[in-house]
């Protein structure tokens, strides 16, 4: 059983995110998208919204596990016996950015390899970052988002309303 994982911070999910975890479900016999801690990041959801958003955004799709994690990616792939690790690129950035990240996986875990899925044209622009900024103004996320997002984001946005 060929077992993956697609690590994240998924801050929030995207539909970019979505069409990599379709494609390496695809071709993966079991998925984990894996949610880890970054701690040069602030993030605009919890933990726990971002596994219930991934959870609820991935629902139709077969063989997909959403977890979290606080340690190393290679001490998770290894926990749960995966023998590949996805990454999804956008651009040169990512590129670079994932090279250097690979060789670090590599020198920690020879046995794993890094698989990368090039971004659909139609996302690959789009960025967490981006969502976040929008989201932030009050922009229009539809299609850029899943509808769990979109239901989030105007929770929140009419709770500080509300508040605020």
């Amino acid at each position: 059983m060929r077992i993956a994982v697609y690590p994240g911070s998924f801050d929030p999910v995207t539909m970019g995110h979505i069409d990599i975890i379709r494609r390496a479900a695809a071709v993966a016999d079991e998925l984990h998208v894996c949610i880890l801690k970054n701690p040069k990041k602030h993030y605009w959801f919890s933990q726990e919204e971002r596994l219930e958003l991934l959870r609820e955004s991935t629902a139709s799709f077969q063989h997909v596990v959403i977890e979290s994690y606080a340690g190393l990616l290679t001490d998770y792939a290894h926990e749960i016996g995966a023998s590949v690790v996805i990454k999804g690129l956008r651009n040169t950035t990512d590129f670079m950015y994932e090279s250097q990240m690979d060789y670090f996986n590599k020198r920690l875990a020879p046995d794993i390899e890094t698989v990368y899925l090039v971004s659909d044209n139609r996302y690959s622009v789009l960025s967490s970052s981006a969502i976040r900024e929008l989201m932030t103004f009050g922009g229009n996320l539809e299609g850029l988002v899943p509808e769990p997002v979109l239901e989030a984001v105007r929770h929140r946005q009419e709770r500080l309303k509300h508040n605020g």
